[in-house]
């Protein structure tokens, strides 16, 4: 009997995904979610330049989810704190109906800000053992303001729909371990299981514009680690060394034929070295270089060839080097987010009614990676969609100057607020309204 529930429960949950979406009236439902922005976009806009003004790093963002949880509880939702160390869950029961998923990202960069913006981050925080400058160059911020927009038109518009909303503010995404540290916090037990989730990503192309995709929509991602050993001397003297920062050099040059000569060209695959750290003065060899990047791939086989590589790669520089066998850490990261067939086809028949042409079928999966997939390994449909972040009047003026505008992780990435944010709170509301019909 037990089983049979389960059939049906899932066979139910399948036919709320594969539902047709002409049961809302779609133009009516974002008029009305515009009405509420245009009385209360001006709050969204303060909260977005607070978070972005002051950002904190992966399991730091205690302040930042204080925030998110005071906009919450003002809402009505049931908030919990310290979900997943910094996480926090909003609940909003309305009625029967599907429990749905909406989830924000907390975390920022440790990078520099250079936009030059008035609200521009100063923000200086431990990172790897050393003060660091912190800057939202990703865009969570766009994301947090859009989340509580979301939730405010949900909650506005709630006698137009039925279930339970679970809003979840995720702790540090950018080292993809805040979706596994919430689900380890027992996330579904003590809150319920979702039957379907949405989240989103704002990028470098036009305010406006919102692309989906189905099936695979982002990359698998690994961190590599890898400490060289040497013998230090004096730099005028490296007869006497073994120099670790050669044996860093060295392999970061040579790991690139991991890819041009091992990996098959018709694959996606990338190593990329984005810091090495060693010495201290320059007329000494240290005694240890470390070297630090990241690994994408698609293909669960090319992710295994390019591990491979990496480790294979850095045993032989060593040995050429006649330096002691190097440590070497793999971490890995975000799996691919897969987006769900039905949901996908269900959710892009609303987005094209709203949107029109700028709603786009994105013709191939991103590179970067994602832990939202997660949530999806654990058993929840899901959609995770694009937004566009710039005002298209100041792409065509880069265009103009044979220029691109600054896009995710570059510290100068600054998305135009308004429309950005805007189209965010569009885009989700609407497709939380899509299954969530009366």
């Amino acid at each position: 009997m037990m089983k049979s529930s389960a059939v049906l429960a899932g066979c139910a949950v399948f036919a709320a995904l594969a539902a047709p979406a002409q049961a809302r009236n779609v133009a009516a439902d974002k008029a009305a979610i515009d009405a509420g922005l245009d009385r209360g976009y001006a709050h969204l806009d303060a909260l977005y330049k607070d978070i972005h003004q002051h950002p904190e790093l992966g399991f730091q963002e205690t302040a930042t989810a204080a925030k998110l949880a005071k906009e919450m509880r003002a809402l009505g939702f049931e908030v919990t704190e310290g979900v997943g160390k910094t996480g926090l869950v909003a609940i909003y029961r309305n009625g029967k109906g599907p429990t749905v998923l909406v989830r924000t990202e907390l975390d920022a960069l440790p990078m520099e800000e250079k936009t030059g913006l008035p609200y521009a981050s100063h923000v200086v925080a431990p990172w790897n053992g050393k003060p660091t400058p912190v800057d939202h160059s990703c865009g969570h911020d766009i994301h947090m303001a859009a989340w509580v927009g979301t939730a405010q038109a949900l909650v506005a518009l709630k006698a137009q729909w039925h279930g339970t909303l679970m809003f979840i503010g995720q702790p540090s995404e950018e080292t993809t371990g805040g979706a596994r540290a919430m689900l380890a916090d027992r996330l579904f037990e003590r809150f319920g299981k979702p039957d379907m989730g949405f989240a989103l990503h704002v990028h470098a192309g036009p305010a406006g514009m919102v692309s989906y995709r189905p099936g695979v929509n982002s990359s698998n991602s690994d961190a590599l680690e890898i400490t060289f050993h040497g013998k230090g001397a004096h730099g005028s003297t490296p007869h006497a060394a073994i120099d670790p920062v050669i044996e860093a050099a060295r392999f970061t040059m040579d790991v690139q034929t991991v890819i041009s000569r091992e990996k098959d060209a018709t694959q996606f695959g990338v190593i990329t070295v984005g810091s090495i750290q060693s010495g201290s003065a320059g007329n000494i060899i240290p005694d240890t270089a470390v070297v630090r990047g990241t690994v994408r791939s698609f293909d669960p086989d090319v992710r295994q060839v390019l591990l491979t590589g990496i480790r294979r790669t850095a045993a032989a520089v060593a040995a050429m080097s006649g330096a002691p066998a190097p440590d070497v850490k793999l971490e890995s990261g975000g799996l691919a987010v897969v987006n769900d067939a039905a949901l996908t086809a269900r959710t892009a028949t609303v987005f094209k009614a709203a949107f029109g042409d700028r709603a786009v079928l994105q013709p191939q999966p991103g590179s970067p990676s994602e832990d939202y997939s997660e949530f999806i390994i654990a058993g929840v449909p899901s959609l995770f969609f694009g937004i566009g972040g710039y005002d298209p009047k100041l792409i065509a003026a880069a265009q103009a100057r044979g220029e691109t505008l600054p896009a995710n992780h570059n510290p100068g990435f600054a998305p135009t607020p308004e429309p950005a944010i805007r189209t965010g709170v569009e885009a989700m509301a609407l497709a939380v309204l899509n299954v969530m019909a009366p």
